[in-house]
Parts: structure tokens; sequence; C-alpha cells
């Protein structure tokens, strides 16, 4: 709580920055997914070898590989200009939930391979940022729709004639 006290006392010039700075994470988290989804489409092999035991139900596999693509396309691009940034961020957050508890965990159990558990859970603590967060001043969102109101500045009254 102290802290949080603290943060909500920085001067201006320091939260100015700290927005910049969560700014410039967000364009390399939406760098970072167009990247994953880029590895997907170039090695789909990966893909299928998740969903290897699920023969019965082949048209599920299909439709989370295509999901998982699409979404980190679309939304990596979005998050890089800022354009609907909350909800690119929350469409990527099952994806990255799927990628700890069903791939990284169970990998991770059985050492096989190199883990990238910490990397996934870096990802998916980012976008629970950009969440909460929202785009930021470098994003088309705050072109468009400007800063919102604070909640303690009271509203101006319309200058409508009657």
């Amino acid at each position: 709580m102290h802290f949080a006290h603290r943060l909500n006392h920085l001067p201006a010039a320091w939260q100015e920055r700290l927005g910049y700075v969560l700014d410039c994470m967000r364009i390399v988290l939406g760098i970072i997914l167009v990247s994953k989804a880029v590895q997907f489409i170039g090695n789909r092999e990966y893909l299928n070898n998740l969903f290897a035991n699920a023969k019965d139900l082949w048209f599920i596999p299909a439709i989370i590989t295509h999901y998982v693509i699409l979404a980190h396309l679309a939304g990596g691009a979005m998050l890089i200009v800022g354009l609907l940034s909350r909800a690119a961020a929350l469409l990527q957050i099952p994806i990255l939930l799927g990628a700890v508890f069903y791939v990284q965990l169970p990998q991770m159990l059985n050492a096989h391979e190199p883990q990238q558990l910490e990397y996934a859970l870096m990802v998916l603590l980012m976008l629970g940022i950009v969440v909460v967060h929202g785009g930021g001043k470098l994003s088309v969102d705050y072109l468009v729709w400007g800063k919102p109101a604070s909640p303690n500045t009271p509203e101006q009254p319309s200058q409508h004639a009657p």
C-alpha cells in the first residue's frame, strides 16, 4: 500500500515518462506476438504436434491453430499501433493461459525440450498490464478517442442554446 501511495505522488514528469515506457512495452509486445504468429505459420508441424492426442476431434486443433495464428497476427498489429489495445490484449490472454498450463507446464515436468515457461508468463504479465493501462498516448486509441475524463474533474455545462 505504501508503494501505491508513493506511486500516486510521483512528479508529473515521471508519470509521463512511465506512460511512454508502458507504450514502448505495448509496441514491443505487439512485435513479439506478430513474430510468434509468423513462426507458427512457418512451422505448422509444431502446432500440429501439440494436438497429436486429439485424433478423434480433428476440427478442434484446426480451429485452435487458426485462432492462435489470426489472434497473434491481428492482435499484435493492433497492439503495435495501439488500436483497441485492451480488446487486443484480452483476446491474447486465453491463448497465453493455454500455452502456460497446456504446453509449458507439462514440458517442464517432462524436461524433454527447453522450457519457455518464463517467456510465456512474462508475455502474460505484459498483456495484463496493457489491459489495465490501455493504449497510452502513443496510440490510435488516444488520437481517436482522446484522454478519458478524470472522475475528479467536473463536466463542463453544455453551451447549447434552448
